[in-house]
């Protein structure tokens, strides 16, 4: 393992994380809100961290192997999100405990907008912007993360999109392309984020509140600068441009990639997942449709935009609301809970177990099924017109089983730190896939919660955005081995 460059590497995202300290120090020298402080000594002391992690080990540039590959993703997001809390200790306008801090600060950058601070209304904008700011860096981590680094580690099934990504292709080595490949990625996720910011203004946001929406809509994060979330601004246009800004966040941003080179929607429409995609989403939206009307909630018009807005928020897992979706009736809010877990595109911001394995799932069980009837025949699970290989199957399987096991394990410890099944089931399940609000105590904010239920839902965060295995393997004696 090449350790020294891995410490190297991991002071230069300290240096480079500490840069981002400065643009919340600057809005709060702009609107005068005195919380410029707390983020200035923040860069100074990632400054100097990654300086002493960097300086001594400057000449080490010794190739990264796969396995290597695995702990640098990990300390990414766990480095960054530990120095990532220190605005929330050291700020005097929002007083969070260290496990308050922590959580908000995973929360943010793994995009999940799970929140334990109250009140947004009335914080200061330095402190509204830098919230926003981590899911947008979050997010643009996560897709550099899903479409450049984890096809290579084989992160169940995410090697699917190897041919159609600009990314490496070597499975031995993490490989300068990665460059070219964030490069165009930035452009796009840059791209989007400025149409959106635009769309909103237009709409009626302020530059303020356009802006930060425009960073969490399209990381797919959900964090707002309001209590009320989208709801405070209540206007069906802009809940229709959240919805569309969304929906195109939880594409596989290679999709974008390719659809962009070649000046085309061809590639989006020949994509199975993209497909499933837009068929699962249709089928929720339609249900809430159908039981808002029957319980005559809203007028048709409104209830249209409500189940297409709140469909898409959670099943992409962005997680912003109107309404309180925890409180309509019958099975709408554990329906859009459980849409969460199928989630948004292999290669997007969005959380979940992501559309193409829940495919390949029903595709394996379906050939299952053919095999019971017909023992001796072969049957092929296709995406279009190419075959999936057993091993890449088997992958999806080990995922699922890995992530039930899991989710049983987490929901039990928190039932055991005193929560109701509802709380306890929702929470782990937002958390893991990435959504943010849930049901019962967590269906607001997760403040209530105890510190242990807070660091284990951390934890829960970090495994969901990491794919599992990126962060489970670091606990196998064999990933130690020489």
């Amino acid at each position: 393992m090449q350790s020294a460059t891995i410490i190297r590497i991991l002071g230069i995202l300290l240096m480079i994380f500490s840069l981002t300290m400065l643009p919340p120090s600057l809005v709060a020298l702009w609107y005068k809100d005195g919380g410029g402080n707390a983020f200035f000594v923040t860069f100074l002391l990632s400054l100097v961290t990654g300086l002493l992690l960097f300086i001594p080990r400057r000449k080490a540039k010794a190739e990264l192997k796969i396995r290597d590959g695995f702990l640098v993703v990990v300390l990414f997001w766990t480095v960054l999100s530990l120095f990532g809390a220190l605005p929330f200790l050291l700020s005097n306008q929002v007083d969070l405990t260290l496990a308050n801090a922590i959580f908000e600060s995973f929360s943010g950058l793994t995009t999940t907008g799970a929140t334990v601070i109250t009140g947004l209304d009335q914080l200061p904008h330095s402190i509204l912007y830098y919230r926003q700011q981590l899911q947008w860096l979050g997010g643009m981590g996560i897709i550099v993360l899903a479409v450049a680094i984890l096809p290579m580690l084989g992160i169940g099934g995410m090697q699917l999109y190897r041919a159609e990504t600009p990314g490496p292709m070597k499975d031995n080595k993490l490989t300068p392309r990665i460059a070219g490949t964030a490069k165009a990625l930035w452009y796009i996720y840059l791209g989007l984020t400025i149409a959106c910011a635009l769309a909103y203004w237009m709409a009626g946001m302020s530059p303020f509140d356009a802006i930060a929406h425009s960073f969490s809509t399209i990381a797919i994060g959900g964090f707002s600068t309001h209590d009320a979330s989208i709801g405070y601004f209540d206007s069906n246009s802009i809940e229709l441009i959240c919805s569309l800004f969304m929906f195109i966040a939880g594409i596989n941003f290679s999709l974008h990639f390719v659809a962009s080179r070649r000046l085309s929607i061809r590639p989006y429409l020949k994509d199975p997942e993209f497909k499933s995609y837009l068929l699962i989403l249709s089928i929720v939206i339609l249900c809430c449709l159908i039981v808002l009307l029957s319980y005559g909630m809203f007028e048709f018009s409104d209830a249209l935009v409500k189940s297409i807005f709140h469909t898409i928020s959670i099943a992409t897992t962005t997680g912003f609301a109107t309404t309180e979706f925890h409180l309509w009736p019958s099975i709408l809010p554990v329906l859009l809970i459980f849409a969460s877990f199928a989630g948004a595109c292999a290669g997007s911001t969005g959380g979940g177990m992501k559309i193409i394995r829940i495919l390949l799932l029903f595709k394996q069980g379906m050939r299952e099924i053919k095999r019971l009837v017909h023992p001796n025949g072969v049957f092929l699970i296709k995406l279009g017109r190419d075959s999936i290989s057993d091993r890449v199957v088997q992958a999806v399987w080990g995922f699922f089983a890995t992530y039930v096991v899991l989710f049983v394990l987490l929901m039990l410890i928190l039932l055991a730190d005193g929560l109701d099944q509802v709380t306890a089931f929702s929470a782990v399940a937002a958390c893991m896939n990435n959504l943010g609000p849930g049901l019962g105590e967590v269906a607001l904010n997760y403040n209530g919660l105890s510190d242990l239920s807070k660091y284990v839902l951390s934890f829960a965060m970090l495994l969901g955005r990491l794919e599992i295995f990126t962060l489970l393997v670091l606990f196998t004696p064999t990933f130690w081995r020489r």
